[in-house]
């Protein structure tokens, strides 16, 4: 995975999860668990990295797609629409995993778990006016 950006801001974030377990140390999402995913970009087929808030369902990691309520998804939902095969780094491990995105019952049930354990999440559908998307993130065996 990419250890430097063109985003400052970005690389200071990440090198303060890693030295912290995967957890922010200050600013508003401090002590929040955060993951680092690398994706394809749809259309250059170069590696992106986002970092992104997560909750767990099972095993699996699960992320919303709310874009701080935007009215378009984001560029990172459209790259694995094109190709769920992504790495994730979660609390100073790197791993292959695969993402999906959820749709119907499922859906609804990921969002409301979403956004109970991350309730400022709540305001973004209607802020965005569109549905959020859920993906899972599965690790992959072997």
């Amino acid at each position: 995975m990419p250890d430097s950006s063109s985003n400052p801001w970005e690389d200071d974030l990440i090198a303060d999860l890693r030295a912290n377990g995967g957890r922010p140390s200050a600013g508003p999402l401090a002590g929040h668990p955060l993951l680092i995913m690398q994706s394809t970009g749809a259309k250059s087929g170069e590696p992106r990295r986002a970092i992104l808030t997560y909750t767990r369902d099972g095993d699996d990691f699960v992320v919303a797609g709310t874009k701080s309520g935007a009215p378009t998804d984001p560029l990172w939902v459209g790259n694995i629409r094109a190709n769920g095969s992504i790495t994730l780094e979660v609390a100073n491990e790197t791993f292959r995993a695969t993402a999906t995105i959820v749709e119907g019952s499922e859906r609804d049930r990921l969002w409301g778990q979403h956004v109970a354990e991350l309730p400022w999440f709540a305001p973004y559908p209607e802020m965005a006016g569109r549905p959020i998307p859920m993906i899972r993130l599965r690790r992959r065996q072997g």
